[in-house]
């Protein structure tokens, strides 16, 4: 509940909303403790006070009543008619959405074909013929307004427990015996009582709308009872030679409704699990740079060089240090493979440098990134947008996901070279035939009309590859492309970007955590743990003689056909969190060779020749693996 108010303490406007709304809600709860006069008892000679005159502080109405006495007293009512109405209206919707839902077929069809009866009339012509066939008063009013916002929840509630319904957990239930009811209240329930709080917060201001618009034109409250709607509906014939009337009930209405829908637009937020993890605010185009220290300058040592690069993310008061001063370099026509575990900031490293680590809640706090002379981190971001796809190109882990599913691979093609110079659509399209053909992509006449459903996940991953080629850029990115295909399609994509590369001359930056990929494709290799580079040199002296322990370990769990019976390796323990990073090596907790000085201090990575390595007691010494 505590991280829940912070989450929404974070949206200002949400906040601001449950201010006022608390305000109101307890001085309506209060009104029967308030020094007020009886909103009911009328005065004519009394009539039409103005404001902050005749002992009164709102004025008062064509009967003399006094306004502020009404307003309290009409507040309470319709605040309590607003929420009743929207417990009814969620209580009702939710169970027959959750029961269609849950049982499907006929049931589901004969439960929302009635909904959608009820859908076809307009709400508030409903609502009217509701209270026209009960009578005029407040109980019918909350129960026209309930009803005409029963469709709503059902079809919201329904249209979630179909997806829930045929979960594996539920299945699970099924067979462990329980009931039907029993696995409604005690599986279903549970996982759509999120989606019915977000609606009600957010609809609750539109029932008190309606009941106020019902009080309006006479069918809710009835004299001398009050609610906001009545009083604008008595007030109605002095609006222009008295128009406090008007304005006192008018502005409350704005305050309670506003006040509910900016909380609830809050509550909504914060109930989201995908937005936990961040702010409550849209990701920046590009990601923040918040560089504290000197900004490094290039050496030269490639096309692309990353310098002491340190990203962030700031999740509330927790600082994930994601990566923790990376120094990379590729050159022209060289493969640099980046390895390791999940989670040890490989792809992070790869998206800062076009920063495209999403912020909030990424932060790139040090270091640079240099492209050709030039730093990438902290340029405009129109910068950054001709270069993205145009000199730096990406190719992203899962096609499926990254690719339109509702355009065309061909036009998808197309509009990745327009994004960067005009071309017309004769020439797009040979240009795009001319890709697929380069990745290997059978009949690409024909392919470029599929839809990427339409293929399989290495066609797809071709074309992510294509699209990464589409402006001939100077260096690919490529973040794990071939981690969801199966071997044969693996080994083809491999040998396709190793041909690219040797054809066009492009440096591939390629992020793996398989040393079998890095034997393949790369020339160097640098292994990342928790952030940070632990060893790094040519790939092949790295696989002949490793020299941190735990790039020993990572290749020690890869398994050898035809090299007999072998117990295969597996690293003990955890990688640290990265928010509470330990002092001295981050490995030492996992490593078999790890002593007290492991522990004692920052561990600085030394180099030597084109070896390094961030280890006091590596498996080999470092000049012995030189040599």
């Amino acid at each position: 509940m505590t991280a829940f108010l912070k989450l929404l303490a974070r949206n200002r406007l949400a906040l601001a909303g449950g201010i006022v709304l608390s305000v109101v809600v307890v001085l309506a709860v209060l009104t029967p403790l308030l020094p007020l006069p009886d909103p009911d008892v009328t005065n004519t000679s009394n009539r039409y006070v103005r404001p902050f005159s005749g002992g009164t502080i709102l004025g008062t109405d064509h009967l003399g009543r006094d306004l502020l006495a009404r307003l309290m007293w009409g507040t309470r009512l319709s605040l309590a008619v607003g929420f009743a109405a929207a417990i009814v209206a969620a209580t009702i919707g939710a169970a027959i959405g959750i029961i269609a839902g849950f049982y499907g077929g006929r049931t589901d069809n004969i439960i929302m074909r009635g909904v959608d009866m009820l859908m076809a009339f307009p709400y508030i012509l409903l609502a009217l013929a509701i209270v026209a066939a009960l009578g005029p008063g407040l109980l019918n009013a909350l129960i026209a307004v309930a009803a005409v916002n029963v469709p709503f929840f059902a079809r919201n509630i329904r249209g979630i427990t179909v997806g829930i319904a045929h979960k594996e957990f539920v299945d699970a239930a099924r067979l462990a015996g329980l009931s039907n009811t029993r696995i409604i209240l005690s599986e279903i329930l549970p996982n759509v009582v999120p989606v019915i709080v977000i609606a009600m917060s957010t609809t609750i201001g539109w029932m008190i709308l309606e009941t106020a618009g019902l009080s309006f034109l006479g069918l809710g409250s009835q004299p001398p009872q009050a609610d906001l709607g009545s009083m604008l509906g008595e007030a109605r014939s002095a609006l222009i030679t008295n128009p406090h009337t008007s304005i006192v009930p008018g502005v409350m209405i704005l305050i309670i409704v506003m006040s509910i829908n900016l909380l609830g637009d809050g509550i909504r937020d914060a109930l989201d699990p995908r937005l936990k993890s961040g702010a409550l605010s849209r990701p920046m185009a590009a990601t923040r740079v918040a560089r504290d220290g000197p900004v490094p300058q290039p050496t030269g040592a490639g096309l692309l060089e990353v310098q002491q690069l340190e990203t962030q993310f700031h999740v509330k008061d927790r600082i994930y240090r994601a990566v923790g001063g990376v120094d990379l370099a590729v050159k022209p026509g060289e493969c640099l493979g980046i390895i390791g575990e999940s989670g040890s900031g490989k792809s992070v490293t790869a998206l800062s440098v076009m920063g495209l680590v999403a912020s909030p809640p990424g932060v790139i706090t040090g270091g640079a990134a240099h492209y050709d002379g030039a730093d990438l981190i902290g340029a405009p971001y129109r910068k950054l947008r001709q270069m993205r796809g145009n000199k730096v190109a990406y190719i992203f882990q899962d096609p499926l996901a990254t690719l339109h599913p509702l355009y065309r691979v061909g036009d998808q093609l197309i509009e990745a070279i327009r994004a960067h110079r005009p071309i017309s659509n004769e020439d797009g399209r040979a240009k795009a035939i001319e890709l697929l053909d380069s990745v290997r992509i059978p009949n690409a006449e024909s392919r470029i009309r599929d839809y990427p459903h339409e293929m399989s996940g290495g066609m797809r991953q071709r074309v992510g590859i294509a699209m990464a080629l589409a402006n001939d850029p100077d260096i690919i990115i490529a973040d794990e492309p071939t981690t969801a295909l199966d071997v044969t399609v693996q080994a083809q994509i491999l040998s396709l970007l190793d041909d690219l590369r040797r054809s066009r001359g492009l440096a591939i930056v390629f992020i793996t955590h398989d040393f079998g990929v890095v034997a393949q494709l790369c020339d160097r290799v640098a292994v990342m743990y928790a952030g940070r580079i632990v060893e790094e040199g040519p790939t092949a002296a790295i696989l002949d003689t490793p020299v941190h322990p735990y790039t020993a370990k990572l290749m020690a769990c890869v398994p050898e056909l035809g090299a007999g019976k072998r117990r295969l390796a597996a690293i003990p323990g955890l990688p640290p969190a990265v928010d509470k990073l330990p002092k001295g090596c981050a490995f030492a907790d996992r490593c078999h060779r790890v002593q007290d000085d492991c522990r004692a201090q920052d561990i600085a990575l030394r180099r030597d020749g084109g070896r390094a390595v961030r280890c006091i007691h590596p498996e080999t010494p470092l000049t012995k693996a030189i040599a």
